[in-house]
């Protein structure tokens, strides 16, 4: 614990940068954007499948264009990549605040989804994971605290600013305070930093981490894309995501089958929230000390016991147990998915690889949502989408299982 205070008391102000990126991608998340789905349906009478539709086609081209926006941090100062990340979720705030058609709100959770949801989650890990090595794991167990932090406030401000100005101007109003505050606090806490964020007494290079085999050479893209582990890993790096959207989109469909109110599964969110937190907690520990390999093998057992839990019982208790599940999953999955790149792969093209990887997940969340709400219109139940699901997982584990092990 002495140790761990110190690494905070060193480095706190580039700490709070990577905080403080990651909460701001809650503009672009499905907690807080959700909470405006009824004023939206209501203003442009659209039914909830076309709404869905728009946001899932707005998920499926940010993730696609990821690809290549991500890889902009590579290129770019950190400093100079903050103000365009910010500018670009101020941008799509204020087409929603704007919109005159279904259309405009379909490009402004396109912009809110790329910037927001992606490039700002994006830039807290790769900032990160390229400026610490020893540590790389507690930094990145750091950053990733600002995400639960923007699920416990995130949506009580949203609902509470609808109800007293109104849906179009609580969206102008969070493009202000994106430009005015937010931006050159960003900036301020980057200030003394390497252009790209690259700690320049101790340079950048990773060292060894425990359990991870560290290439000799600094990967481009294309090279990982060419390399075997990086496809063993991928269905283990979906995983969360993947499960977690499906999961949450349908989960007051699930609470209808279990006879869950949904004020019920509501109260939940904050076991969710505060398992998120202890995951990162706990696995920047045990990565730090134990490495990546004993992380990947056991970072999603908590949620294969939560989706095991909705499979087979129905007190109202066990929404609780599969809530806390997921979010320790989810918590784990933020600081081993941080740390595990720059090690395999280095940091020289950190941002591009990170980027092809976040693409990934972006058009897993973008297709699962349809995808079980076929499931569901074929007659399947949440229940047996929960088996599905932990077949799934063991299936990744399977494959995965030895990717990491010494040449």
């Amino acid at each position: 614990m002495t140790h761990y205070l110190r690494f905070v008391a060193l480095h706190w102000r580039f700490l709070l940068f990577g905080v403080l990126a990651a909460a701001l991608s809650g503009f672009g998340q499905t907690f807080y954007v959700g909470v405006f789905g009824g004023e939206l349906r209501a203003a442009f009478d659209l039914t909830h499948g076309q709404y869905g539709l728009l946001y899932s086609l707005a998920t499926l081209g940010s993730g696609i264009l990821m690809v290549w926006a991500g890889a902009w941090i590579d290129r770019m100062s950190l400093q100079q990549f903050a103000v365009l990340v910010g500018l670009g979720v101020a941008a799509g705030s204020v087409v929603m605040g704007l919109a005159a058609s279904a259309v405009m709100i379909g490009v402004g959770f396109f912009l809110l989804r790329l910037f927001g949801q992606g490039l700002f989650m994006h830039m807290a890990s790769t900032s990160m994971g390229r400026h610490f090595s020893a540590n790389r794991g507690k930094a990145v167990s750091i950053a990733s605290k600002g995400l639960p932090l923007a699920e416990a406030v995130m949506p009580a401000a949203g609902v509470a600013l609808i109800a007293l100005i109104g849906w179009r101007h609580t969206w102008l109003a969070s493009a202000v305070v994106m430009v005015v505050f937010f931006i050159p606090l960003l900036l301020w806490l980057l200030h003394g930093r390497g252009v790209r964020g690259e700690n320049t007494s101790t340079g950048a290079n990773p060292t060894q981490a425990p359990g991870v085999p560290v290439s000799p050479r600094q990967w481009t893209r294309s090279e990982v894309l060419r390399d075997l582990r990086f496809y063993r890993l991928l269905p283990v790096v979906l995983a969360p995501p993947l499960i977690v959207t499906a999961m949450i989109f349908h989960l007051a469909h699930l609470g209808e089958g279990k006879g869950w109110s949904i004020q019920w599964l509501a109260t939940t969110f904050t076991g969710f929230a505060l398992a998120h937190v202890v995951g990162l907690l706990v696995s920047g520990v045990v990565l730090d000390r134990f490495g990546a390999r004993l992380m990947l093998r056991v970072f999603l057992l908590p949620m294969l016991a939560g989706l095991l839990v909705v499979a087979w019982l129905d007190h109202p208790l066990w929404a609780w147990v599969f809530m806390i599940c997921l979010g320790a999953s989810i918590g784990g999955a933020g600081t081993l998915l941080g740390a595990l790149w720059p090690v395999l792969y280095g940091v020289a093209h950190l941002g591009a690889i990170r980027a092809m990887v976040h693409s990934a997940m972006m058009i897993s969340t973008a297709i699962m949502p349809v995808t079980v709400g076929l499931a569901l219109d074929a007659s399947a139940t949440m229940e047996s989408v929960a088996l599905v699901l932990s077949g799934y997982i063991l299936l990744a584990l399977a494959v995965s299982w030895g990717a990491l092990n010494r040449s």
